[in-house]
């Protein structure tokens, strides 16, 4: 199936009069990108408001959608009785703030990583929708880990939960990318870089992780002054497996995330080239191919559909199809141990709150 073919099957999913009125909270790289989703890949939903602290930047944005306002005020563009839902892609540090309001209002909420800025925050949005779904029994916060959406992570998704290479053991990650803008520091390489990992490992293994140790190999000569680049880290679950990341920033070649997932009766894995690349001793042998991404909208192009379009459909039926808040703030717990692990050179233990 293709990327087309298997796009418009979710469309074909859900049918429900009315499109969804769409805010977009922040148009910078990745809210523009949604924008544009929005406006031409997913069918369902239409962008009536973008919110920029750049005014000129939203205005350029808006110009370009039929029928969309710029609303200046990223919590008037939430309160808008035009406005059904929302798409958060504004810096981080906004976060909190715009998804309680988004809570409070009781409208449906796509939020980029980070859900907010720390574990704390994180479990108070926790807290928040689950006294909202008490009351209205309805979730509304959905988290961009838009891996989950990609066809080869859900594939191997399935394969670990059909048996297919027996008891997963330990998995092993890379994350390359060809270069990183000025001000990435080594902490938010974890932050903002190891956190896919992080989710992968638990959407992959069904289990939290319990800690975290973090290395420092010897930096590469292309890494800006002070920056620890690149980074080994090790995820060990509640059940003990084992989770290795090799996390590179800045390779200078192209963007490569691999997941690699070695079970008691064979290995899986994916993302180096285009498909996976299964090694087992059953009929049909290893298939490989060759593509390489130059970037992560190439790589994660189609992935960041399909999360739209599924997030759209399941707003539209009055649910979420995702990661939501708990798994943001799973792996805000996570990287919080990651950064600890990272000060200090020791073994982290992850410090979570139950449910």
């Amino acid at each position: 199936m293709t990327a087309t073919e298997v796009l418009s099957a979710v469309r074909a999913a859900v049918s429900v009069p009315a499109d969804l009125r769409v805010a977009v909270l922040g148009v910078g790289l990745m809210g523009a990108d949604h924008v544009a989703r929005l406006h031409g890949r997913v069918s369902g939903a239409r962008v009536a408001v973008v919110s920029d602290a750049a005014t000129d930047r939203a205005g350029r944005v808006a110009a370009g959608v039929p029928g969309c306002r710029v609303v200046t005020d990223p919590l008037a563009a939430v309160a808008d009785p035009e406005v059904d839902a929302v798409v958060i892609a504004s810096p981080g540090r906004f976060h909190e703030e715009q998804v309680l309001a988004c809570i409070d209002r009781g409208i449906p909420v796509l939020c980029e990583k980070p859900l907010t800025m720390d574990a704390d925050s994180s479990l108070a949005v926790v807290r928040a929708e689950d006294a909202h779904a008490a009351r209205t029994g309805r979730r509304l916060v959905q988290v961009g880990f838009m891996r989950r959406f990609d066809p080869e992570y859900a594939a191997l998704r399935e394969l670990i939960a059909a048996g297919g290479i027996g008891e997963p053991l330990v998995v092993h990650c890379a994350h390359r990318n060809p270069a990183v803008p000025a001000g990435v520091t080594t902490e938010s390489i974890v932050n903002d870089s190891v956190v896919h990992e992080v989710d992968v490992a638990r959407f992959l293994l069904d289990e939290e992780i319990a800690a975290v140790t973090v290395l420092r190999p010897r930096a590469t000569r292309h890494a800006a002054q002070g920056l620890s680049d690149p980074l080994l880290v090790l995820l060990e679950t509640v059940g003990g497996r084992m989770v290795d990341v090799e996390c590179f920033v800045s390779t200078g070649l192209a963007y490569e995330v691999r997941t690699e997932v070695v079970g008691e009766d064979g290995s899986a894995m994916i993302g180096l080239h285009k498909g996976m690349v299964r090694q087992h001793t059953g009929p049909g042998g290893a298939v490989r191919s060759t593509a390489v991404a130059p970037g992560f909208r190439e790589r994660f192009g189609l992935a960041y559909d399909l999360e739209v379009q599924r997030w759209v459909d399941a707003a539209r039926r009055g649910t979420v199809d995702g990661p939501g808040v708990w798994d943001g703030y799973a792996a805000q717990a996570v990287c919080a141990a990651g950064v600890e692990a990272l000060r200090t050179g020791r073994r982290t233990e992850v410090r979570m709150e139950q449910r």
